[in-house]
């Protein structure tokens, strides 16, 4: 990439629109623009150039200047650097949402010499000139892919730099460290404060607490991020369907009395309260001699495997048996499951105490299809075991990158080694080696000490025109 070039692409999806944006970038984006577009009241002027305001939306045209053809009725804006998008010289044309008029308008600007722009290079010209890290940089196209409120809270939030300032803030305590190193390794005989291992334990077991804190965020950063992957399992007709029908507030998933009715998995996405749910109805698990019904209960112990949650039903207006204990027995020893007591609108057939000795110590819910008892604190259950017991306000950081958090995780596991050294009584110079590699490690989050062929990696999963 050339930092040197004026750079131009479209900016907005696909397909019609009310409008479609071209955007142009670089400093020749104001000659560009003037050369190409004719502001109204400048019209019957017979200037080949015309001066836009900065900072001012103009309605004009967009004219080709070597053959004199009217491309579109446009809005145009110049904006002067460094206060834009990329921090340099930014124009952007506000055409109809017609792919024909963007492209011409697109092909104009180009030949007027600025170059098509790469994947994300808009957004890594802010980076590279400093306006956002790279951490924000990677919070961007999480903006735009957002599918919740909590999804699109939890992007907003890196992209304002929540996550970048307690990145900073612990490595800045990380430097604190390191120069007492320094200046105990390096000067050992000179007049100053002699460090200890009693002040290092607790100053890296304080790090530690915070990185482990990021870290730890993960787990409820990727399901914000990626969706909940969460499959409904049990025998036939225990009301899969109806639960998968009740949670989308409309029929999707077949329901009779037949057994058997869902022979292969139904998938569909919905919102509960801010979190994203990749839900899967399920095959009926049971022995059967159906070939067909027994590929759909294959695929159903597929899809368990992957799961995050499981919301295992048991009916019970129906006696327990072992199509139930088979399931139990795929489940016994994972903590994702939600066990869910269905039909209570019909008479029981069993008591608490049978299934207790199906899966010990499991709370269950009681539900009804019917009525709809239950689901609400289903969907609160739900919520619970995403945010891990933590407080979901405005300030809350959520790591939701997965290079970010593989960073975190090394990043910890240095400094983790850095304290077992500590509390070993290990040589001084061994401990600045883990110390600085924690630093480092951090650093790479935010683009400070990251090399370049990242960055580029970064930057080309990115859109074009973004």
């Amino acid at each position: 990439m050339n930092k040197e070039d004026t750079i131009a692409a479209i900016a907005t999806a696909p397909g019609e629109g009310g409008i479609g944006i071209v955007r142009i970038s670089g400093e020749s984006a104001g000659p560009i623009l003037r050369s190409v577009f004719v502001p109204k009241k400048n019209r019957s002027d017979n200037n080949n150039i015309y001066n836009v305001e900065n900072r001012k939306l103009t309605y004009g045209t967009v004219i080709d200047p070597d053959t004199g053809e009217d491309i579109d009725e446009v809005l145009a804006v110049f904006m002067k650097g460094p206060g834009t998008y990329t921090a340099e010289d930014v124009a952007e044309i506000n055409c109809h949402g017609s792919m024909v008029s963007l492209q011409k308008t697109l092909e104009l600007v180009l030949r007027k010499g600025a170059r098509l722009a790469e994947p994300g290079e808009f957004t890594k010209r802010a980076f590279l000139n400093g306006r956002i890290d790279l951490s924000q940089a990677e919070a961007v196209m999480d903006v735009i892919r957002a599918k919740t409120e909590d999804s699109y809270k939890a992007a907003m939030g890196q992209l304002s730099g929540r996550l970048s300032d307690q990145i900073r803030r612990i490595r800045e305590k990380l430097v604190d460290v390191l120069v007492e190193l320094t200046v105990n390794i390096d000067y050992p005989d000179e007049d100053i404060e002699v460090l200890t291992y009693e002040k290092l334990d607790r100053e890296m077991e304080e790090i530690c607490e915070k990185i482990r804190e990021l870290a730890d965020s993960g787990y409820t950063g990727r399901i914000l991020r990626e969706g909940l992957n969460t499959v409904i399992v049990g025998k036939p007709n225990v009301g899969k369907s109806s639960l998968m029908n009740r949670l989308l507030r409309e029929t999707r998933s077949i329901v009779t009395e037949i057994p058997g009715t869902t022979r292969d998995t139904i998938q569909e996405q919905l919102n509960i309260g801010g979190i994203l749910l990749n839900i899967t109805d399920t095959a009926g698990i049971r022995e059967t001699g159906d070939v067909v019904e027994k590929i759909g209960v294959e695929k159903s112990l597929e899809s368990l495997k992957r799961a995050d949650l499981v919301l295992f039903i048991l009916d019970q207006s129906r006696p327990l048996d072992e199509e139930d204990r088979l399931i139990a027995e795929e489940l016994r020893d994972r903590e994702d499951v939600i066990v869910l007591v269905n039909k209570t609108d019909e008479a029981p057939c069993w008591q608490e105490e049978e299934w207790r000795e199906f899966l010990p110590e499991r709370e269950f819910l009681r539900t009804s299809m019917v009525s709809g008892e239950g689901i609400g604190e289903l969907e609160e259950q739900i919520r619970q075991r995403v945010y891990s017991g933590q407080v979901k306000t405005g300030e809350n950081v959520f790591v939701t990158n997965v290079r970010h958090l593989h960073l975190l995780k090394k990043a910890l596991s240095s400094a983790e080694d850095a304290l077992n050294m500590i509390r070993q009584g290990e040589p001084l110079e061994f401990i600045d080696i883990d110390v600085n590699q924690t630093w480092s490690l951090l650093g790479e989050i935010t683009g400070e000490t990251v090399q370049e062929d990242i960055i580029n990696e970064v930057f080309a999963r990115f859109c074009l025109g973004k």
